[in-house]
């Protein structure tokens, strides 16, 4: 049994395209090519939308589970047609608009924050032959596109003409390009190991996960990556206790619909990234093909991060920022330098690292990164806040003489 990378034919350009150049005549390879590119947009988004909706259950009747309650339980069998309901609900209900709002900028928003996100998914290898897989920038690509979400949160904001909107607008839009900070150098090691920013590269250049070479890479990443989605315990842009509902206050009927999805579809696509960084994607163990591998792996990421919103109380705005100037972007710096370090010893002339290099990389890390995160903790930690015993005031038997 071997650790390689294995292909399906499913979500494989190259298999979809010579199926339909198969049917075609002669001379009509364009037209293969672009009825094929068709055929696996419209296979990956719907599949996309889709999971995205199973997955909306699933959190909703995972966090009842957590929370000792039941969760969704009234459509279908243990609730799994609630998707289909909270959909009908939300398109035959009334799409009302502000009147002091912007309507362009208001009714783009929500286009603007699901487009990118659909995007994303073009460039993740899902076999061999996935036809953007190999995109030379792939991961700038990610962090480029993924940055166009900030603006389609101010938008939103900004159009609703709404306080409330707003201020859950400024608070997004200062979180999203701190947070982009260390999600770009924390992937700076992935860059130096593998050699490549092609993410198809990245998966190959992986005979042992890079979760397990840079486990503080890992960490900065993932909770970098929780930030931009605004998700527990980083979700200040909505902060329902506070701002009402954020930069979605005034939105209702489909635009909410089209909001919601974005941001249930976001923990889906970064896991889907995690997995092709760290977890070395669609490698696996034969018979299995590959692209198993890479569901069961995305599945396993999606439940971590839900599990940490179960788990993890909201944090202040103030704690969210220094948490990223402070402590993020310092931990991201560590693990460039021991990475790059790393590389210059280990890599032979041609660039390479073998496996047992890399085996000696992981363990030299992992203390880096115990030692990294105990450092971190013990200086972000507000241990002066903690409360004090109570002791009696002075003044409090100031009388008790005369008495």
């Amino acid at each position: 049994m071997s650790y390689e990378i294995h292909a399906a034919g499913i979500l494989d350009f190259g298999s979809i395209y010579a199926f339909i150049d198969s049917l075609l005549p002669e001379g009509l390879d364009w037209l293969a090519f672009t009825v094929g590119g068709f055929v696996l947009s419209f296979i990956v988004i719907n599949a996309l939308v889709m999971s995205t909706a199973v997955y909306t259950w699933f959190e909703r009747r995972t966090l009842g589970r957590f929370q000792n309650r039941l969760g969704p339980n009234r459509w279908g069998p243990f609730g799994v047609l609630q998707p289909i309901a909270d959909l009908v609900k939300l398109i035959t209900k009334e799409d009302t608009t502000p009147d002091d709002a912007d309507r362009w900028v208001m009714t783009l928003a929500p286009v603007v924050l699901l487009v990118p996100t659909l995007l994303v998914v073009a460039v993740v290898p899902f076999g061999q032959d996935s036809f953007l897989g190999r995109l030379n920038i792939g991961i700038l690509f990610v962090l480029g596109v993924t940055s166009v979400n900030t603006i389609a949160i101010f938008m939103a904001g900004w159009g609703s003409a709404n306080k409330y909107a707003m201020l859950g607008a400024m608070r997004g839009v200062a979180m999203l390009v701190s947070y982009e900070v260390p999600m770009a150098l924390g992937v700076v090691g992935v860059v130096l190991l593998s050699g490549s920013l092609a993410l198809f590269d990245i998966v190959e250049a992986q005979p042992i996960p890079f979760l397990l070479v840079q486990p503080l890479g890992f960490l900065i990443f993932v909770a970098a990556a929780s930030a931009e989605m605004s998700r527990t315990p980083f979700d200040q842009i909505e902060a329902e206790s506070e701002l009402g509902s954020g930069y979605n206050t005034e939105y209702s009927g489909i635009k909410f619909a089209l909001l919601f999805l974005a941001e249930f579809m976001a923990p889906l696509i970064n896991s889907m990234i995690i997995v092709v960084l760290f977890l070395g994607g669609t490698r696996g163990f034969s018979p299995v093909p590959g692209q198993i591998w890479f569901i069961l792996k995305t599945f396993a990421v999606v439940f971590a991060l839900l599990w940490v919103r179960a788990t993890w109380p909201r944090l202040r705005v103030d704690q969210i920022m220094g948490f990223a100037w402070k402590g993020l972007f310092a931990l991201s710096l560590v693990n460039i330098f021991a990475i790059a370090i790393e590389v210059v010893i280990f890599q032979d002339e041609t660039g390479a690292i073998t496996a047992g290099q890399m085996w000696i990389m992981a363990a030299i890390n992992w203390a880096i990164t115990i030692a990294a995160v105990v450092v971190t903790a013990r200086t972000l930690g507000q241990r002066k806040l903690e409360r004090r015993r109570a002791s009696p005031s002075p003044l409090a038997n100031m009388y008790a003489e005369a008495d």
